[in-house]
């Protein structure tokens, strides 16, 4: 099949961008995401506490020993080895995507590091810790992850009110992502104020997809009701989140920011990997795909839709709202309270990276000990 048919290529033509959800020293030291950004339309990447967790933790992996012999030469601190470590990962992989970000004017060829998930509940020390991750990386193309709980919306508003480019990740529901716009318009207005140039920040907001199938079909399947319903959640909420996006767009404020030259920002389609066997395995890529939008995905996910013959791809969204809104009050008629679900992953989605950095704490530690 010729690149130019692809599904990758035809996905990416169709105004996706295809960002990879992972990033190992392997990858980097190898070649494959320069290959990836080459030749599969890669033009971002994404890392959390899970993956370096997976990745600099591998038991038959050497790519990390000599920086870690180094640190433990230095008799540095768990927490200064494990940022010394991510960072020069998420660096290298920011110079492998800077042609990509020069190429586009900075809104693609982006790297996303995420701050400590112990501090997700804390604004303050959010804050410090975007600030830190800024500087240590020291690339422009990075975007710090921060997340959307009701603590990170005004670490949000902070880091871009100083020019720094943010991920907003663990988005699970619509009222939630309608704060983190809030957060991302006031940010973008204080940068203004602040002088710095709103064309150099850029911003995505981590919408997270499968999770929220996951739970509500578990919840359907132990009711024995609308059983017909499994599988439609995620998508009609990810869809009424891109309405609203929309419908900013369209508001006399953000047209004033983007006369300042403010790009927007982008709903990301995250967790896009299907948990579900019975579910077709790029259903989170065909059922999502709209100009101007990103799909961060598993390399599963990425070979799934390579391997698909799907394409050329429509617009799955825009003409899709009503029958969004429909999925999701017959949802509510057969007993799924939806706020009690995105509430309860978000929960989840913390506890679960902090799992995974304590994890990552850990090991390094083991390591620095040996």
């Amino acid at each position: 099949m010729s690149d130019s048919v692809s599904p990758l290529s035809q996905l990416s033509h169709a105004g996706v961008s295809i960002w990879l959800d992972d990033l190992s020293r392997e990858r980097l030291i190898s070649g494959s995401l320069a290959a990836d950004v080459a030749n599969r339309h890669i033009v971002g990447v994404t890392s959390n506490p899970s993956i370096f967790a997976k990745s600099i933790g591998d038991p038959d992996s050497k790519d990390y020993d000599l920086q870690l012999e180094d640190l433990r030469r230095r008799g540095v601190s768990v927490g200064e080895a494990v940022r010394m470590l991510t960072t020069a990962d998420v660096r290298a992989a920011c110079d492998v995507l800077k042609g990509t970000y020069e190429a586009t004017g900075g809104v693609d060829g982006r790297v996303s590091i995420e701050v400590d998930p112990f501090y997700a509940r804390e604004t303050v020390k959010t804050i410090a810790e975007a600030r830190q991750l800024w500087w240590l990386v020291d690339r422009p193309n990075v975007m710090i992850k921060i997340p959307a709980t009701k603590e990170g919306l005004p670490a949000i508003r902070t880091a871009l009110s100083e020019g720094i480019s943010v991920n907003v990740t663990l988005i699970f529901s619509l009222e939630r992502y309608k704060e983190v716009v809030e957060a991302f318009l006031l940010g973008l207005e204080d940068a203004r104020g602040n002088g710095f140039d709103l064309s150099r920040i850029e911003s995505v907001a981590s919408f997270f997809v499968s999770r929220v199938d996951s739970e509500v079909d578990q919840r359907l399947q132990a009711t024995g009701a609308a059983t017909q319903l499994r599988g439609k959640a995620a998508i009609a909420n990810a869809r009424l989140a891109f309405e609203h996006h929309e419908s900013i767009l369209a508001s006399e404020r953000w047209h004033a920011l983007s006369a300042d030259g403010a790009h927007p920002q982008r709903p990301l389609w995250a967790s896009t990997g299907v948990k579900d066997p019975a579910y077709p395995d790029t259903m989170y890529v065909d059922e999502l795909v709209s100009a101007d939008t990103v799909n961060t995905m598993p390399q599963a996910t990425i070979d799934a839709v390579a391997a698909s013959g799907h394409g050329p791809y429509g617009d799955a969204i825009r003409t899709s709202y009503d029958d969004a809104r429909a999925n999701l009050a017959s949802l509510a008629k057969a007993g799924v309270d939806l706020d009690d679900v995105t509430a309860q992953l978000e929960d989840e989605g913390v506890a679960k990276f902090a799992d995974a950095w304590q994890e990552l704490l850990d090991g390094v530690e083991k390591s620095l000990k040996a």
